[in-house]
């Protein structure tokens, strides 16, 4: 039944996908970031039903008259050579055909990036978008939420197998960066129902956050609400909400959660802290051996043993840094560390510009968000191997679309490409085409 009900809405969408393009962008992230087809238990699971909605929404733009708009800002510039140097190293992988299975999933995201910036074309896009990104991972925030409570933490919470959100650390980091965007939401809401929904559903997420039983989560989820109070307007009532729901949530956990978080300080007798400290070695061997690091997939027994450690050692670098190092050496380091920087001082630049106009409250608010789940991305990865995870560059497109609408709307002139279909065949052909 699940399988016939998934496969109805999105072959019932597809068709406005061809005049709507941006539902194709909408309907992609929501298969992206909620995996529903993981939740089936049949012949949905194996349909590309990602792959066919990007090709659909590909053509309507190309077909559409919707308006499209092209933003070389320099954060895209970098995302740009950034896909082009990934490109570079895989050509000298040392497992060249496995690096190219891993590079044909990451172009694949990032084409999808380029779309939407093409399509992100106002406020109530950007909020829709958000909206789906906050729903689609929110969904196993609620329920994790719950079966924390329920169980009395005495299990872990994890995504849907297979997904880039499958494992408990996968989870914990998705779910940190979209509590900022959630309260985001929340900001904006009117009504008092929406509010307090939202309200409780973030109180959940940090529920499920403390029982996925991560150790990255743990330190991601500290720093993200220390960085969230700082930029909260409510500062005391956001205070009196942590204490409230945090306190009672670690006072019904079993004495295993505090073994584990234990771990932390004495990671010098974790075995699985000390085989992170190995594959960072390891990386930053092979970085300094190779311009171009050893590619995708590279964290092989052989790898191992020829930069500093014993193949028995060999695992998942597990840090979105020296997973960037070890696969695309010194160059790709710091064009990805560029991304993020800029992303960061890009918000910091709409929240300056917004400041003094109450109609770009809005703009404020989810650059300062935006920021918020920036920095729960770069302390979790730092335990954590998802440097390619696609929230983060979504978080990159938006705070690119949004300064540019903020500084449109403070001059009274947006910089728009050329619209329509030139617009879209010359912009996503060089996007393709520089691939």
């Amino acid at each position: 039944m699940r399988d016939l009900i998934l496969v109805c809405i999105v072959f019932g969408l597809l068709p406005f996908v061809f005049t709507r393009p941006f539902w194709g962008i909408l309907l992609s992230s929501w298969l992206g970031y909620m995996n529903p087809h993981l939740l089936a238990w049949g012949f949905s699971r194996t349909l590309p039903l990602v792959m066919l909605t990007a090709l659909v929404t590909l053509v309507g733009m190309l077909i559409s008259r919707e308006p499209k708009r092209m933003v070389w800002s320099r954060e895209i510039v970098v995302l740009l050579l950034f896909v082009l140097w990934m490109g570079i190293t895989t050509t000298r992988a040392f497992y060249p055909d496995l690096a190219l299975q891993q590079f044909t999933k990451v172009v694949k995201i990032q084409i999808l990036m380029f779309m939407t910036l093409l399509l992100l074309t106002s406020r109530e896009r950007i909020n829709q978008l958000v909206w789906i990104i906050v729903l689609s991972l929110g969904f196993y925030g609620v329920k994790g939420g719950l079966f924390t409570v329920l169980t009395g933490g005495g299990f872990r919470v994890q995504g849907p197998l297979g997904s880039f959100i499958g494992g408990n650390n996968e989870l914990g980091l998705a779910l940190i960066m979209t509590v900022p965007l959630m309260r985001y939401l929340q900001l904006q809401q009117q009504r008092r129902w929406g509010r307090l929904g939202l309200g409780g559903a973030i109180v959940l997420k940090i529920e499920a956050i403390i029982g996925t039983q991560s150790r990255g989560a743990l330190v991601g989820l500290a720093l993200m609400g220390t960085i969230f109070w700082f930029k909260s307007r409510h500062k005391l009532a956001l205070a009196i909400v942590l204490v409230l729901t945090i306190g009672p949530t670690l006072n019904f956990m079993p004495q295993s959660w505090f073994d584990r978080m234990h771990t932390i300080d004495n990671y010098q007798e974790d075995q699985s802290a000390q085989g992170r400290l190995i594959a960072w070695r390891v990386a930053i061997n092979l970085a300094n051996d190779r311009l171009t690091g050893g590619g995708f997939e590279t964290w092989r027994p052989l790898v191992f043993f020829m930069y500093g450690s014993r193949g028995a050692d060999a695992r998942d670098v597990h840090s979105i840094y020296f997973e960037v190092l070890g696969e695309h050496g010194y160059i790709g380091l710091a064009l990805f560390l560029s991304l993020l920087v800029m992303t960061w001082l890009k918000c910091g630049a709409t929240i300056r510009l917004a400041r003094k106009s109450p109609e770009l409250t809005w703009a404020r608010d989810l650059a300062s968000m935006i920021q918020v789940s920036l920095v729960g991305y770069m302390a979790t990865g730092a335990f954590l191997g998802l440097a390619y995870f696609d929230l983060a560059y979504h978080l990159v497109v938006i705070a690119v679309v949004m300064h540019l609408l903020v500084q449109g709307s403070r001059t009274g002139d947006v910089p728009i490409a050329p619209q329509g279909a030139a617009a879209a065949k010359s912009a996503v052909g060089l996007a393709l085409g520089r691939q």
